[in-house]
This record gives structure tokens, C-alpha cells and sequence, in this order.
């Protein structure tokens, strides 16, 4: 009996951030990465060379390459919508770095035109199916610390230009803390509390330019468009209310995901995909925190794109979806919203529950076949 191809892969941006993807996809059995692009075909080359992917180039070229399933899209915030729009009219289902499009009404048309042409769409962060967050909602739902009354979140810091070579972007439209580093905190909150009914926040801003610290940039100075430190009220549709800062103005780096129940709490490990959860069973003056080691394969980014492969093989939908995604977006949006309101947003969107990840779910494990039989399978 023939089994099911490996899906093959392209992918589209080869800057940073692709480092961490294709090191997951080139040893992930269940995908074949046939294909990088990249506005810099030389960037793309090199990618490609490194990893020994059998092509690089534009992306009208990818597009059109023989075997490609699937496109990782790894583009800058302000290129996810239209990127994704080009790759779904090409007949690719897509999987997106986060946010899945600055605003409302693109990301409605990725989701719309998707389920018109029976294509599947998965967005980041899937830290979300990393083993730490996941023993993290094993224990939650397990009553451990009872029923979820509040969470605290923070995430604070001095910003990406004191570390990263080109962090222009990361001070624009579409990013910031609430929008680059919010994701990952938005998601699992919604991941282990549920859907968001309402928020309200204040946003500040210290500085409006900013100098790149390192790299071939060093000492160019650049605007920053977005405010760079939020505080935001959020209630949940099960009654949960919540309190989280982002922050990319601040000397003290600080992050902490915290839930209180009726008879404990739980801090969550959110800052990547594994890491112990900490349960504290009572008083912290009469108890100590337990640690709990994650339970699970090992993940890396890239897992989520693995996980929509194999939802696009069984027919399935991927845990990490674009309507999660649109939610996540829709939160966002309302923060920045209510910092300008100065009043409270309600939500318009709902997400269904996210399918917890069984322990021995593994990426690397091989659930789709060779890639002898995938090119068996394609004659």
C-alpha cells in the first residue's frame, strides 16, 4: 500500500526568521521544502544553499514550482495579507508569521477567499503547541488550580534595536510590542481562557525615533510609528478579567503569564516551546511552588507548519488557524482602538476552543510518507 506523499513546501522571505523555520523544515519527514524567494534573490540563494533546498529565486517563480503544496509566508508585517492573497489564487494553502494582516477587512478576505477555493490557512505564533504551553493547559483543564478567576501578563523590555540588525520594521505600522511580541501573549490567552469580549487600554510612546544599535545599520536613526508601551484590561467571555503590559520601554526585562484560579495559580512558560510550568497550590506564605517539567516531543517553530501539512493530508483543520488568527488580529486592533477611544472596545469575533496536542504528537516523526514515495506518488 502507497503512503500518503510528504507535502511539498515553499517559502517566502529569507531573512532572520526563516533560520528558525527551515531548521524545522528540512528535518520535519512529513514536508518537503522544495523552494525559497525572496525580493533579494541573492538572500534566497544563500538560504537555499545552506539548507539545500533545490530552489531559489522570485516569488511569481515559487509560485509556479511543480510540487509546491504549501507556502510559508515569512514576509514583513505590511506584505502578510497580500502575500497570502498571491500564494491562495495560486492554489497554495499558506501558513503565515504573525500578524495574518494589519487590518479587519484584509484578513476577512484571506479567510474568505481560502474557504472559496478549499484551501487551508494556518497563521503564528505555534508556540501555542509547543510542550510547555501545552502541559500548562493539561493542568488548567485538569482543575489544578480550580476554576480561572484573573491572568497577569507582562512583557517588558528595551526593544529589538539594541539586538537586531534591521529593526526599522519592528517600529512601524503592524508591529511594536503589541503587534510583534502580543501574538504569543494574545494566542495562549485565548488558547487556555477562551475568547476575548472586551478590552481597554492606554498606550504611550518614549521615544519617537530610535537608533539602530548593530549590524550593517549601526547608528541610523528612524521613526517610531507605533506606540511602544501598552496597558490593557481584557475580559473574557467565561467572566476571566485580565491585566497585561507590553512594553519595548523598559530597562528591566521582565516576562510573566500568570492565572488565578479559585485554589491555586499557574504561571505558564510563554516565552517559547518549552519550559516548566509553575503551580503554586495555595498560599504562597505556606507553599512553595511546584515546578512541572513539560510533558511532550520536543517543538520548534516551524511545528505549526507541520501540523496544517498534516491537516492538508487527512482533511482536517490545522490547531494554530486562521480564524484563531483573525481573532488574535481583532483583539489587537481593538487595543489600539481603545488607547485612542480612551474607552473600552468591544469584540465582534469568537474563536472556537484550540484541540489540545496529545504528548507524543512529534514533528519529526514520519507520518506521510518518503520522499522517494512522494515522487513516486507524483508519476
Amino acid at each position: 500500500m502507497r503512503s500518503i506523499p510528504p507535502v511539498g513546501v515553499g517559502v517566502i522571505g529569507a531573512g532572520n526568521i526563516s533560520d528558525e523555520y527551515l531548521r524545522t523544515l528540512t528535518a520535519a519527514p512529513d514536508v518537503e521544502v522544495l523552494g525559497i524567494a525572496d525580493i533579494d534573490v541573492v538572500r534566497a540563494a544563500e538560504q537555499a544553499a545552506r539548507y539545500g533546498i533545490p530552489f531559489s529565486g522570485g516569488v511569481e517563480q515559487l509560485l509556479v514550482l511543480p510540487g509546491v503544496e504549501l507556502v510559508v509566508n515569512l514576509t514583513i508585517p505590511a506584505a502578510h495579507a497580500d502575500v497570502t492573497l498571491q500564494a491562495i489564487r495560486a492554489g497554495k494553502h499558506v501558513w503565515a508569521e504573525k500578524p495574518m494582516a494589519l487590518d479587519r477587512s484584509a484578513a476577512r478576505r484571506v479567510l474568505a477567499e481560502a474557504d472559496a477555493a478549499g484551501l487551508l490557512v494556518g497563521n503564528a505564533p505555534d508556540t501555542i503547541l509547543g510542550e510547555g504551553i501545552q502541559t500548562s493547559a493539561a493542568l488548567l483543564a485538569s482543575g489544578r488550580i480550580g476554576a480561572p478567576q484573573t491572568v497577569l501578563t507582562l512583557m517588558q523590555g528595551p526593544g529589538p534595536d539594541a539586538w537586531h540588525p534591521r529593526p526599522q520594521f519592528l517600529f512601524a505600522r503592524g508591529a511594536g510590542p503589541l503587534f510583534d511580541i502580543g501574538p504569543y501573549y494574545v494566542t495562549t490567552l485565548v488558547q487556555l481562557l477562551g475568547p476575548i469580549e472586551s478590552v481597554f487600554a492606554l498606550g504611550h510612546r518614549a521615544r519617537h525615533h530610535r537608533v539602530v544599535a548593530s549590524g550593517p545599520d549601526a547608528g541610523i536613526r528612524f521613526p517610531v510609528k507605533v506606540d511602544t508601551h501598552l496597558s490593557v484590561l481584557t475580559r473574557f467571555a467565561s467572566g476571566v478579567v485580565g491585566t497585561s503590559v507590553y512594553s519595548f520601554d523598559s530597562a528591566q526585562r521582565r516576562q510573566l503569564f500568570e492565572i488565578t484560579g479559585s485554589s491555586g495559580v499557574l504561571r505558564v512558560p510563554v516565552s517559547g516551546f518549552d519550559g516548566d510550568t509553575e503551580v503554586l497550590d495555595g498560599d504562597d506564605r505556606s507553599t512553595a511552588w511546584a515546578s512541572v517539567p513539560p510533558e511532550g516531543a520536543r517543538r520548534q517553530r516551524g511545528a505549526g507548519v507541520v501540523d496544517l501539512a498534516r491537516a492538508i493530508r487527512s482533511e482536517g483543520e490545522p490547531r494554530a488557524s486562521g480564524r484563531l488568527a483573525y481573532h488574535v488580529l481583532d483583539v489587537m486592533l481593538a487595543i489600539e482602538e481603545s488607547t485612542v477611544a480612551g474607552s473600552p472596545v468591544s469584540i465582534e469575533s469568537t474563536t472556537t476552543a484550540v484541540a489540545q496536542v496529545p504528548p507524543e504528537w512529534d514533528p519529526n516523526a514520519r507520518t506521510a510518507g518518503s520522499r522517494d514515495e512522494q515522487m513516486e506518488a507524483r508519476g
